[in-house]
């Protein structure tokens, strides 16, 4: 089932507004922590409830209050940072940015195979696992287009199918149609030539083909050595 979009607004109801800030504040807390691990950053969490109950979340050693401080010396620093210490601030921003891009491409050279000289076993081990974890996803992927392909070719299937049982419908009524119009051009010509002879024979030719509708009456064989016996009539349609 697709949950449907969370309205951004304030939840009116008492209950579920606790329930919703406890869920919220505990997934908080979890990325905030991962956030350090993952970055190795400093990350420091403060949030009040609407009753003004205190919570924090702090990955230094010293609490949420080093990292209070911290943050409001750097706000200070900036404040009265000169040009020159604003240029020295961008170029060191610059050249982290640079060894981070140069890491990321690291890692991508070596989940390709290359540069794995240096690394040690569990680097080793770590690496396997990301490209095991990588080849599923792909696999995943792979197999969820192939069931989809598969899905479509069958709808087309069915689709083929239904038209061929329509077309052979059409074909039988064809046939039908035929065989009447063979029975009626039998009694037209009974009536307009007075044939009245039990020994004169017909021989109706049925196409197997349905696109060539050639009827033809043939008197029998020992009509034809008789000369005053007209020829027998060809009728095509």
């Amino acid at each position: 089932m697709v949950r449907g979009k969370t309205v951004i607004e304030k939840i009116e109801s008492t209950t579920s507004r606790q329930v919703t800030f406890s869920k919220r504040k505990s997934g908080l807390f979890k990325k905030a922590k991962e956030l350090g691990i993952l970055c190795d950053a400093q990350v420091g969490v403060v949030l009040f409830s609407n009753t003004g109950r205190l919570y924090e979340y702090s990955n230094s050693n010293s609490g949420t209050k080093s990292i209070i401080e911290r943050y409001q010396q750097v706000k200070e620093g900036q404040q009265f940072m000169s040009a020159s210490d604003e240029a020295k601030f961008w170029q060191a921003e610059g050249e982290r940015l640079r060894q981070q891009l140069h890491n990321l491409q690291d890692n991508h050279r070596q989940l390709l195979g290359h540069n794995l000289s240096g690394l040690g076993l569990e680097d080793l081990k770590g690496l396997e696992s990301q490209l095991e974890i990588s080849l599923h996803n792909i696999r995943l992927t792979k197999d969820q287009l192939m069931i989809d392909e598969i899905e479509k070719s069958n709808k087309k299937g069915i689709l083929v199918h239904q038209e061929n049982m329509e077309l052979h419908k059409k074909l039988n009524i064809i046939r039908h149609d035929y065989v009447g119009l063979q029975n009626k051009l039998i009694e037209q010509t009974e009536v307009n030539g007075g044939i009245t002879s039990s020994s004169t024979n017909y021989n109706f030719i049925a196409p197997e083909d349905v696109n060539s509708f050639d009827l033809k009456l043939s008197l029998p064989q020992h009509a034809e050595s008789d000369d005053d016996q007209p020829e027998s009539p060809t009728l095509g349609l």
